[in-house]
């Protein structure tokens, strides 16, 4: 087997064929930071005894998400896949979404089935950190590596300071965590502030892609090769931390582009009858459409997190309600995607995105509307810091 283009922009002739193409990006793509020829790492990915720890198997058409085999010049490479290695669902039936987050049915309707494992261990061997990082760490330890990526050290007491010595076994547990609740920590993102991986479907519709509004739009290009280490007079990486220098070709992000504005949701199993009508009347009555417009069900505006008070120099482009709804104020104060503000989430397919409210704290809708969960002693379903 030789490499061959994972596209070939010449023969693309009209929007259909791009559209293809981008599918092709979605599924086969790999983080290319993460290939590895590791003997004992390929061995691992072939034994079995690593799918049955994990109570993961193929699917009908032999495919593993989390895995991918590249053919390199340098000969076959192990590596883990990109796109829908977070964003693409498998729903009970079987039946899969593109698009909408790998982890929504995770502690809903089933147990965490991911091979966190593995891919941790390529992530180290490759000298990066267990999140999706556009950075090779130096030799420094563990824990210096997290801080890199997450230190926020301009913030009294950071919760980040403990990441310094941090053991494997606690980083694995963390990150775990946060697949549990429908997410991965990104690159100036928090191991201790949740953020979930969002639902693609219908972006185009959408001002605000990241939870704080820290991008209008945000893709493969910016996340792999042009996440900010500055920060005001902070400069985060050490003298031998060096950047990713390769990135999917401008072709083959814009074709990936048209494919996921392409994505549809799938069908709703849930009829629209007598009791849906009385859901839509009180919806209508306690004035949720002000912030949760139709037909988006969202006003693609922002909302403050608790004891926030926004700069008078706010730029022109944010759309601010200037009330706040009390959503835990970690990720939007504590965090390098820290903005204080939080953007209106959309209401479309909340039926199979599973993991509510941005941290994914809220496992189903029926947690949502429990009453018992404004009780300090109530037990989030989904994530949980502690």
């Amino acid at each position: 087997m030789r490499p061959s283009p994972l596209i070939e922009p010449d023969k693309l002739k009209t929007e259909a064929d791009w559209i293809e193409a981008g599918k092709r990006v979605f599924d086969e793509a790999d983080d290319l930071h993460l290939r590895t020829f590791d003997p004992k790492l390929i061995a691992l990915a072939r034994s079995r005894e690593t799918y049955e720890q994990t109570h993961t198997g193929p699917y009908p058409d032999g495919t593993v998400d989390a895995i991918r085999w590249v053919p390199t010049e340098q000969g076959v490479a192990l590596s883990v896949a990109n796109c829908r290695n977070c964003h693409l669902l498998t729903l009970p039936d079987g039946a899969r979404v593109p698009g909408a987050s790998t982890f929504a049915e995770v502690t809903r309707t089933q147990p965490f089935k991911h091979l966190n494992p593995l891919i941790l261990k390529i992530q180290f061997a490759n000298r990066v950190v267990p999140a999706a990082t556009p950075f090779f760490m130096g030799p420094q330890p563990l824990g210096a590596w997290l801080y890199q990526a997450f230190g926020v050290p301009w913030k009294k007491d950071d919760i980040h300071e403990r990441l310094k010595t941090i053991t494997l076994d606690d980083a694995g547990a963390l990150y775990a965590g946060f697949v549990s609740s429908g997410g991965v920590p990104r690159w100036n993102g928090s191991l201790y502030y949740a953020a979930k991986a969002p639902d693609l479907i219908g972006i185009q519709e959408r001002k605000y892609l990241d939870h704080t509004a820290t991008h209008l739009m945000r893709y493969a290009a910016t996340v792999s090769f042009a996440e900010t280490t500055d920060f005001g007079p902070y400069h985060m990486l050490s003298p031998d931390t060096t950047r990713v220098q390769a990135r999917l070709p401008d072709e083959a992000l814009y074709a990936l582009a048209l494919y996921i504005y392409s994505l549809k949701p799938p069908p709703n199993p849930n009829r629209f009858d007598d009791r849906a009508k009385a859901g839509q009347s009180v919806l209508e009555r306690e004035g949720c459409p002000m912030c949760h417009t139709p037909p988006l069900y969202t006003s693609n505006k922002l909302t403050l997190a608790p004891d926030f008070t926004p700069p008078t120099d706010v730029p022109a482009n944010l759309d601010i309600l200037p009330v706040s709804v009390s959503t835990d104020p970690g990720l939007a104060l504590k965090t390098r995607e820290g903005t204080g503000y939080y953007k209106v989430p959309s209401l479309k397919g909340v039926w199979y995105r599973g993991h509510y409210l941005h941290d994914g704290s809220v496992a189903s809708l029926e947690e949502t509307f429990d009453p018992d969960r404004l009780n300090d002693t109530h037990i989030p379903g989904g994530w949980s810091q502690w």
